[in-house]
């Protein structure tokens, strides 16, 4: 156990390293199969286009709710690896009973069931990150990146896999990953902090008061919401310019390589930079990949624009976690984690998809040009926090 206000030894942080950087993988591994294979998985049990899409806008929407609730309780207590190691275990014992499902209301009774413990468990541990960041002073970036890897390899080992076995494997595969991330958690540390005091009100409100926290989140959910269109056209969109799916599979691929590379130099960039220079980055990068993407037809010019997705995607979520341990008391670090996870990625990105679907039927692949108009705002509003923020000491 790590006692409130503990420093961390070098000696220990190399295997602080690795306990966090095998959740991570375990974690990013499971969205490597879920991503691409769990809607064939849920085909294969009957459910129709609507349904399915039903079905993943609520994994995406529930952790608005779910994951504040989740953080309340571990700030109270001060103990996240206790929190964590409950929502890892409901989620394990949740997702078991996909095996027992068949139709479209129980999968999403069950689906309801999961996706409100398990995406805290990530936000939870995020914010031991951060901690171990501060107190460790451990490279966040480099931690992190274990789990883009295993996202990337995982993905591609599950598709060529699955061109062996059926669709019911895609359960198991995931299955296993989730038993895998239960494992990992049981290594995490137990890093506290003092309890959040009840006399300042709810750890959402004291957050929310952070002027700093609040505009960081209003820029990163419009610069990570900008990649709706992207996350759920961009297949079909290259397919209609003509690439084939190997030429495809191969972007996809390099905007993970690109965000591992950041990642591996996030530490030496964010003390470069700052976190809302990342941010400010991020917008511009998104702003110039996203114009660019919605008006050439040349694949050179496809290849370096998904080079950028390091900076749209990769220097935006560096940014929000250097702002968080700059900024948020370690009293309510799970609180402002939750916020990230559900306002930028449930309210954010979510309400993008949605959006993104009406503005794709009705502009195909000029609906970028729209995303670069909601990155365009991020931008504005990152610089309007560094208007109002100095630029802040880097830990």
């Amino acid at each position: 156990m790590v006692a409130p206000d503990e420093r961390i030894g070098p000696a220990q942080t190399g295997a602080l390293r690795l306990r966090l950087s095998l959740f991570y993988a375990g974690f990013f591994a499971f969205l490597g199969v879920q991503q691409p294979f769990w809607p064939v998985w849920l085909a294969s049990h009957g459910l129709g286009a609507t349904e399915i899409g039903v079905i993943l806008a609520l994994s995406i929407g529930i952790k608005m709710f779910s994951a504040p609730l989740a953080a309340h309780g571990a700030d109270r207590s001060g103990q996240r690896r206790r929190s964590i190691l409950v929502l890892v275990a409901g989620s394990l014992a949740a997702f078991c009973l996909f095996a027992l499902t068949n139709g479209f209301w129980p999968i999403l009774l069950i689906s309801v069931l999961f996706y409100a413990l398990w995406p805290p468990v990530m936000s939870l541990t995020e914010s031991l990150t951060i901690m171990a960041v501060q107190r460790a002073s451990l490279d966040y970036g480099r931690t992190r990146l274990w789990g883009s890897t295993s996202f990337i390899v995982v993905a591609l080992l599950s598709g060529q896999v699955l061109v062996w076995l059926p669709p019911s494997a895609i359960l198991w595969l995931s299955l296993a990953c989730v038993a895998a991330t239960a494992a990992a958690c049981l290594f995490l540390p137990d890093i506290r902090t003092e309890r959040s005091p009840l006399h300042r009100g709810l750890p959402i409100v004291q957050a929310l008061r952070i002027r700093a926290l609040s505009l960081s989140l209003a820029a990163c959910g419009l610069i990570q919401g900008s990649h709706a269109v992207y996350y759920a056209f961009g297949t079909l969109h290259w397919q209609a310019k003509g690439y084939s799916e190997n030429v495809i599979g191969v972007l996809w691929a390099e905007g993970v390589l690109a965000e591992i590379v950041l990642f591996a130099y996030g530490g030496r960039v964010t003390r470069h930079l700052g976190s809302v220079g990342l941010i400010t980055l991020a917008g511009i990068a998104a702003v110039v990949r996203w114009l660019g993407t919605g008006l050439t037809d040349s694949l050179a010019a496809v290849v370096v624009l998904q080079a950028l997705h390091a900076f749209s995607f990769g220097a935006a979520h560096l940014g929000a976690m250097a702002c968080i341990g700059e900024t948020v008391p370690a009293s309510l670090s799970a609180t402002a984690q939750s916020l990230y996870s559900g306002l930028v990625w449930g309210a954010g990105l979510g309400l993008m998809l949605l959006a993104s679907g009406w503005l794709y039927h009705g502009l195909g692949g000029s609906a970028y040009l729209a995303m670069a108009a909601v990155a365009l705002a991020g931008t504005f509003v990152a610089l309007r926090l560094s208007a109002l923020t100095p630029r802040l000491p880097q830990p």
